[in-house]
């Protein structure tokens, strides 16, 4: 069993920055794949952003050139830099990973970009 723990989500201005945490703990198997999904009030679930160890990441269009993430194996936690924010980055940002074939997933966090 993998437990999800993510952190730094808030209430930011347009054009303001916020920085999210998920840190992964119970497994004692090595986690090659962190990342972030993101859902808006009545919308569908959006892939934003992973991150795999060996340092490749992926973006989903409406996020690349201003969204950053990284990956501290050691750590086992993911981050997602996410800078010149709009209000239609305004959802719930879920964690997750994959340990041996099975999806985890944190219970998420709110970002709300407002002014």
């Amino acid at each position: 069993q993998v437990r999800l723990v993510e952190s730094g989500g808030g209430l930011v201005q347009p054009g303001g920055s916020l920085r999210l945490s998920c840190a992964a703990s119970g497994s004692g198997a090595t986690i090659y794949v962190m990342g972030w999904y993101r859902r808006a009030p009545g919308k569908e679930r959006e892939f934003v952003a992973n991150a795999a160890t060996g340092g490749s990441t992926n973006y989903g269009d409406s996020v690349k050139g201003r969204f950053s993430i990284s990956m501290d194996n050691a750590k086992n936690t993911v981050y997602l830099q996410m800078n010149s924010l709009k209000p239609e980055d305004t959802a719930d940002y879920f964690c997750y990973t994959r340990v041996r074939g099975v999806s985890y997933w944190g219970q998420g966090t709110l970002v709300t970009v407002s002014q």
